[in-house]
């Protein structure tokens, strides 16, 4: 290199500057010409102008062999985060040791939190003859090492393709003694490599009420007066389960949180470790199955649950991620007829508070275009929400989206007229929305983090408001439902349209004639 080395053990520069540097850069340019053999600059301007064409999004639209970053995480992430929301629970991941590593650090970099978890270890001997020595030495491993109070199987992508039968590995691990005969051991067949992180979710908590419950036959259980909830996969699930608690404690409602993960991913730093913090106590899972009613906060997160607990002879109510005025009305007016209890008056209160506040706001909102995307419930409540904001949600996507959540979409959008606009993409991905977002502007775009890449490229604002933001801190400790979980999705929106608004207007003498102190 013909420059000097700008790092040294006296100046040390962060990569924020370090790479930017002379001799980085001379580096980098002949890496690109020596090493890359890539196309000239100008024929990489050509089809990235073209990609960007509608010619293109028919292409992009009619392809069918290839995926291009869904909207989705793997079966398992979603049964991990479900097992970790009950009492001293250790997921035990049936498969090799970096399928769970990924799992955990996906969950890990979304909350900043330790995830703690452990893996069978299989290799290829394992492949060939099966796991089942694995899971005996595992789960005996796991029981004596880290004393937890249940541990909870899930399995990867090689014990499904191989067909290890969990029940059968189970009971054989108890029979040599690896944990006692009575020791809870629930189990899910969560194959990666088919449905996504939602449908892992469901099938944990399905596998953790089987194994409290029985089997799926209406007995004739006794019932009491106690309501059990379900909160499905949610990214903000730390400050939504205390928001829920905190409503059901207003009703004086007795509500069991059926994996509540609120104080696992949102431990204290006071000098004691945690590997195990809160969680749904396991007497009452146990008991849950005499409560009145069960509630899902998350339809497309629980299908087989509501299934399974309906056959139970429980009463089941789902909703799709209720964000807003009307999707938390519907809510307590829900809990109200379930308990015989009204509406308490400090929530009518926080509504008035929040209607005050869009009326406060809507002329910043009101005809405002967005792209929603994630998950199935998520793009639904956030879809809702933005309508009564008087904004218009018009590209709304999601990979796991069915073609039921798609007409669910539209009979939502043909509600208001300021869904005239909107349509449901299910199935899609993100190389999908951004031929959208070229062809069909947007003003703003609602997603997780892996949207930030969509913005750089299209130049549309992006607003982290659902599971996983890795680039953002502490999001998930705010809530996203009820009356004030409503108020911090609207302040997070105006925000972003107050700074993007700040940033057009910033250029003195040119256009800060608009650069206005009040907005």
């Amino acid at each position: 290199m013909s420059h000097p080395v700008s790092q040294s053990a006296d100046k040390v520069i962060d990569h924020f500057t370090l790479f930017r540097q002379p001799e980085y850069k001379e580096l980098f340019e002949r890496k690109k010409t020596e090493f890359e053999y890539g196309h000239s600059d100008e024929e990489v301007a050509r089809v990235s102008a073209w990609t960007k064409t509608e010619e293109y999004k028919e292409k992009n639209f009619a392809r069918e062999a290839v995926v291009i970053n869904p909207t989705k995480a793997c079966q398992p992430i979603g049964a991990m985060f479900a097992a970790q929301g009950f009492e001293g629970t250790l997921p035990f991941v049936h498969g090799s040791q970096g399928c769970v590593a990924y799992y955990r650090t996906h969950l890990t970099r979304h909350f900043k939190e330790p995830n703690s978890a452990v893996s069978s270890s299989m290799t290829e001997d394992a492949a060939v003859f099966g796991g089942l020595n694995n899971m005996i030495d595992g789960l005996a491993n796991a029981y004596a090492l880290y004393k937890p109070k249940m541990i909870a199987v899930l399995t990867t992508c090689m014990a499904e393709v191989i067909g290890d039968d969990l029940s059968g590995f189970i009971n054989n691990a108890k029979n040599k003694e690896s944990v006692p005969a009575d020791f809870p051991v629930p189990f899910a067949h969560t194959p990666a490599f088919v449905g996504s992180h939602i449908v892992g979710y469901d099938n944990m908590i399905k596998g953790v009420l089987t194994h409290f419950w029985g089997t799926s036959e209406n007995f004739d259980t006794p019932k009491n007066e106690k309501i059990n909830l379900i909160p499905g996969f949610d990214g903000f699930a730390v400050g939504n389960n205390r928001e829920l608690k905190r409503i059901a404690g207003l009703f004086g409602i007795d509500l069991t949180i059926l994996s509540d993960v609120s104080d696992n991913f949102d431990t204290p730093a006071d000098g004691e470790y945690r590997m195990y913090d809160g969680g749904t106590p396991l007497e009452a899972t146990k008991e849950a199955v005499h409560a009145k009613a069960t509630i899902s906060m998350q339809e497309y997160c629980t299908p087989q649950s509501l299934q399974f607990i309906k056959e139970k002879g429980q009463q089941v109510a789902k909703y799709n991620y209720p964000m807003g005025v009307t999707g938390t009305d519907e809510l307590l007016l829900k809990l109200a007829e379930l308990s015989g209890k009204p509406v308490p008056a400090e929530l009518k209160l926080e509504r008035g508070r929040l209607v005050d506040a869009i009326a406060d706001s809507h002329t910043h909102l009101h005809g405002k275009r967005f792209a929603v995307y994630g998950d199935p419930d998520f793009c639904l409540g956030m879809s809702k929400f933005l309508m009564e904001l008087g904004a218009e949600p018009v590209h709304i996507l999601s990979t796991s989206g069915s073609k039921k959540w798609e007409k669910q979409v539209q009979k939502t959008l043909d509600a208001s007229p300021f869904g005239k606009s909107g349509k449901a993409y299910g199935g899609k991905d993100l190389w999908h929305l951004r031929s959208l977002l070229f062809t069909d502007k947007v003003d703003y775009i609602i997603g997780n983090s892996y949207g930030k890449y969509l913005e750089r490229d299209t130049k549309i604002p992006l607003i982290r408001l659902t599971y996983p933001i890795f680039d953002r801190h502490h999001h998930h400790r705010y809530p996203t439902w009820g009356y004030q979980g409503a108020l911090n999705v609207l302040v997070r929106i105006l925000d972003r349209i107050f700074e993007d608004m700040d940033a057009n207007t910033n250029i003195v003498g040119e256009t800060d004639y608009s650069f206005d102190l009040v907005r």
